[in-house]
């Protein structure tokens, strides 16, 4: 499994927020990121300038931990953030699409980044109370791991059922045809167990599953933790293919 590397940049305001930037970059290490710092980089006689292309050039994602301090630095291109500003702006304009740089908000009361990060969605670390939180979803996007996915879209519910019938063949029909046949024996509600239509189902155990996920794919049934409803639209197909 690829490692992600992440270069840190902020400014050297104050002696707490270097504190709070390597106690924030010690914890990026801890969940899996390989974090660069210049406090654990850095020494007397070394060259700043390629410390500073080689490590955003090899980093797949940037942070831009944005101060007061920080933007006024970046605006006006002054110091070792203007310099890192200058060498993330000719990036971005090669890759007008890239997420490469994530700036967070450490500023008390303002919003302010960095006039070339203005398009940029930002994470709020300015109240304490919400670190937990953006701390998560700083390291979910790193890792490539949202918190929330985008389902599979299924078929649409208002296509013709004779469509359905003509497209999914005669399997889909026999396993129609044996849900039918339990669900009109079961006269105690719509319903009906999973285990118990497996269990009579002549065919495959494999199949059986293939076939219930197309069936609801295609609107016929719906699968609600280990029972199984058919849908109105099911039931039309069982009408219309004189399954009952």
């Amino acid at each position: 499994m690829t490692v992600p590397k992440v270069f840190v940049s902020y400014s050297h305001d104050t002696q707490a927020h270097k504190k709070w930037v390597l106690d924030f970059a010690t914890r990026l290490c801890k969940v899996g990121v390989d974090a660069t710092l210049d406090q654990w980089t850095l020494g007397p006689g070394d060259d700043i300038p390629l410390f500073m292309e080689q490590n955003l050039e090899s980093a797949d994602r940037v942070i831009m931990i944005c101060t007061e301090k920080y933007v006024d630095k970046a605006n006006a291109g002054k110091g070792g953030v203007g310099y890192e500003k200058m060498i993330v702006t000719a990036d971005l304009m090669r890759n007008v699409d890239s997420n490469k740089v994530i700036p967070i908000i450490r500023q008390n009361g303002t919003h302010n980044v960095p006039t070339f990060l203005k398009s940029k969605l930002f994470l709020d670390f300015s109240l304490h109370d919400q670190f937990e939180e953006s701390f998560d979803e700083l390291t979910r996007s790193i890792h490539k791991a949202p918190l929330f996915k985008k389902p599979k879209i299924s078929m649409n519910p208002f296509e013709p059922v004779a469509d359905t019938a003509k497209r999914s063949g005669d399997a889909q029909l026999e396993l129609m045809k044996h849900l039918m046949t339990v669900f009109e024996q079961n006269r105690g509600g719509g319903y009906m167990s999973y285990s118990y239509v497996a269990q009579h189902w002549p065919g495959s155990r494999t199949m059986f599953d293939i076939l219930l996920e197309q069936a609801e794919a295609d609107g016929l049934i719906e699968m609600i933790v280990n029972y199984i409803d058919i849908t109105l639209k099911g039931k039309v197909y069982a009408v219309e293919n004189k399954i009952v």
